[in-house]
């Protein structure tokens, strides 16, 4: 063999290495490519998804969130209208106290306590209630002035026993019927 062939053939096979080398490249390199594109589209994938769910979670918290303000202001709403409910009936038994029916009621409100307590106890009220109570109640007034809306508190001598007939105290204890009536 003669050298030139013998160079000849060795570029040759280099040649050819070189080509099934760069073909092995350009294979491997295109396997890296469909493997970066495959990877890129499951993150893209899991991304998406993962805003959607966030999305999701946020717009369930925002539309909770404006549920409970609404009730929170229906309920505040609510309440406000009770109390000018209440208030407007705080004003009608004032009104009634200046009526020429609440010395039969306070007459029967001493009745009530003479009953419930026995002969012997004290009445005690307003200062502009005196001298109705003085008459329904005789001895037993108490001219010591409370500071109620109107009817009486009664206790007996020793003070053991109360009955609270205030009109203050009838409107707290009827408070939720009241409130219920308004609703």
């Amino acid at each position: 063999m003669t050298l030139e062939r013998l160079v000849e053939e060795i570029r040759a096979r280099a040649e050819s290495e070189i080509a099934a080398v760069q073909k092995a490249a350009e294979a491997e390199a295109q396997a890296i490519e469909a493997e970066r594109a495959r990877r890129l589209d499951a993150l893209r994938r899991e991304l998406r998804q993962a805003t959607d769910q966030e999305i999701a979670r946020e717009r369930t918290q925002r539309i909770s969130a404006a549920r409970l303000e609404a009730r929170q202001r229906l309920d505040a709403a609510r309440e406000a209208r009770l109390e000018r409910g209440i208030a407007e009936t705080r004003r009608l038994l004032a009104e009634f106290t200046a009526s020429p029916r609440y010395a039969a009621t306070l007459a029967r409100m001493v009745e009530e306590a003479r009953r419930v307590l026995g002969p012997e106890f004290k009445v005690e009220g307003r200062r502009e209630d005196a001298s109705l109570l003085r008459e329904a109640a005789g001895a037993a007034f108490d001219p010591t002035p409370r500071p109620i809306l109107g009817g009486l508190i009664a206790r007996t001598v020793d003070g053991r026993r109360e009955l609270n007939l205030s009109l203050d105290e009838l409107l707290r204890l009827r408070e939720d019927r009241v409130r219920a009536r308004l609703a």
